[in-house]
């Protein structure tokens, strides 16, 4: 094949056969052994020889618009790869061993095949940067996503989402996450707790620099606590059951804290005094500890408490609050300790019941 002895001649460090109305790879091709890009996409190829993986200093490969089935065996010993397109194939697995061996992975794009789920072993791609898995089958996505921590764009649009795991949030580098046209009822959520002079934040709020989210056609009825201290510049939001913002008489039924949860908010608020003996001894009772770690605090008195709260939401103006180019208003989820926060004047949360 002339493009292929060419490169060979030439000792080239990349090759097009895009295009080419390929069914196979030309044996030739694995003894290139200087190509750092391969471009095999538009074609119809249905697997890849093992003898690829002479390719040790490919960098990128597009395998994009092909007839491949399954992730071939032989990325996962292309330890120099960086750059991986498989987009428009009819891929329905992604062996957990081929994934396991792409430790310099920097973009894996996965677009438009019939993949249901993403293997746990996906943890070991951790210097990903972006990820896209854009209109699958997916249902759920693994909770080792969380160790990608170098991940700035995630797409997980067009799946069958009905939940995100909160360890997402452990991806601290996002810049933009997509997951427009799921099911999502919410996205995840997570308590945020105060000591005396830190404020820990364990939910979507840890996203310190998101500047595009796009949840449009999903089921969400209201963005999770914390939501508007993001630093969006781009929100899309439409097609979801947002609530709005209609004043109705609010039904108080009577306070009765268990005695777990009196104590709790006890020992909770005990905590934040670091010079207290509470919070001297709080970590010799592990179990104890892992059981607070699941509190949260009041939205308007700050107090803390453990398992019960009155679920309120306010309505937030993304131009005034959040500075996005848009005046319309959005609901955002937040927690009240009890009825005696919630009657008091001056705010502007209303009952979610």
């Amino acid at each position: 094949m002339e493009p292929v002895a060419r490169a060979y001649y030439g000792k080239a460090t990349s090759l097009n056969l895009n295009s080419k109305k390929l069914k196979d790879v030309p044996g030739c091709v694995s003894r290139l052994s200087n190509l750092s890009v391969l471009l095999l996409n538009n074609n119809s190829i249905s697997a890849l020889p093992a003898e690829l993986l002479s390719l040790q200093r490919l960098v990128k490969l597009n395998l994009g618009n092909n007839a491949l089935k399954e992730v071939p065996a032989v990325l996962g010993h292309l330890e120099s790869l960086k750059k991986l397109y498989l987009f428009s194939n009819q891929i329905t697995v992604v062996p957990p061993d081929v994934i396991d061996g792409l430790h310099n992975l920097v973009v894996l794009n996965l677009n438009h095949n019939q993949i249901q789920r993403l293997p746990p072993e996906i943890k070991s791609l951790r210097r990903l940067q972006h990820l896209s898995v854009l209109d699958n089958q997916l249902e759920e996505v693994p909770a080792e996503l969380g160790h990608l921590t170098m991940l700035s764009e995630l797409n997980l649009t067009s799946n069958n989402l009905s939940w995100l795991p909160q360890q997402l949030y452990q991806c601290k580098e996002l810049t933009r996450l997509y997951v427009a046209r799921n099911k999502l009822t919410s996205l995840p959520e997570c308590g945020s707790y105060m000591t005396k002079h830190l404020h820990f934040t364990q939910g979507i709020g840890a996203l310190a620099k998101l500047q595009v989210l796009d949840v449009a056609g999903n089921k969400m009825s209201m963005f999770p606590i914390e939501f508007h201290l993001l630093p969006l510049k781009e929100l899309y939001y439409e097609g979801n059951r947002f609530v709005r913002c209609e004043p109705i008489s609010s039904v108080q039924d009577v306070e009765v804290l268990t005695l777990k949860e009196l104590v709790a908010r006890f020992v909770l608020q005990e905590n934040r005094n670091m010079s207290s003996l509470v919070h001297r001894m709080l970590h010799h009772y592990p179990l104890l500890t892992t059981l607070l770690a699941s509190g949260s605090c009041c939205a308007l008195c700050l107090g803390p408490f453990l398992t019960t709260w009155l679920e309120c939401v306010h309505f937030v103006n993304l131009k005034k609050d959040m500075k996005i180019r848009s005046s319309l208003t959005i609901p955002v989820r937040a927690l009240l300790c009890s009825y005696k926060c919630f009657n008091t004047d001056g705010h502007s949360y209303y009952d979610a019941v």
